[in-house]
């Protein structure tokens, strides 16, 4: 078998990818349920409900205790690179999306008082999540893995 057919053929990955894409999927669907507003480019950006990157780690770790064992150590790698990320997404992320929409604000009210030719571009500041769509999107992963290694095996 070629790296390439190896690739193909991962399950985990391919896993993870859906619960992901599912994620991304549902984040675009939620937006237009809620304001009416078709927004596709919502598929690509970080941040907002549900976190596509809890639902990514959701579906690893679920492939991987249903594949390996839940006592494995492959398991607990997975398991803690998790934790690592979804402690990432309310945390340091969070953080740095509610810095950036102060900085926003300040860069709009100090716009009037400084000199003409100050335009600095906003700071982008959905990037983190709140703990609801972290959970939620770890849902979802635990979901995808479900139905990619018990219903679909």
């Amino acid at each position: 078998m070629s790296w390439w057919e190896a690739l193909l053929g991962n399950r985990w990955l391919w896993t993870a990818i859906v619960a992901s894409t599912t994620a991304q999927l549902i984040k675009v669907l939620l937006i237009l349920l809620l304001t009416g507003r078709w927004r596709p480019a919502a598929f690509m950006e970080t941040g907002g409900m549900p976190s596509s990157h809890s639902a990514m780690v959701g579906a690893i770790c679920t492939g991987t205790g249903i594949t390996q064992g839940f006592e494995s150590p492959l398991f607990a790698v997975a398991a803690v690179f998790g934790a690592i990320v979804m402690y990432d997404a309310t945390g340091v992320r969070h953080s740095s999306g509610v810095q950036a929409k102060l900085l926003n604000e300040l860069i709009q009210e100090l716009k009037d008082v400084v000199r003409e030719g100050f335009a600095p571009q906003p700071i982008r500041v959905l990037l983190g999540h709140t703990y609801l769509e972290v959970l939620v999107g770890f849902l979802i992963g635990i979901g995808v893995g479900l139905v990619s290694f018990k219903l679909l095996h």
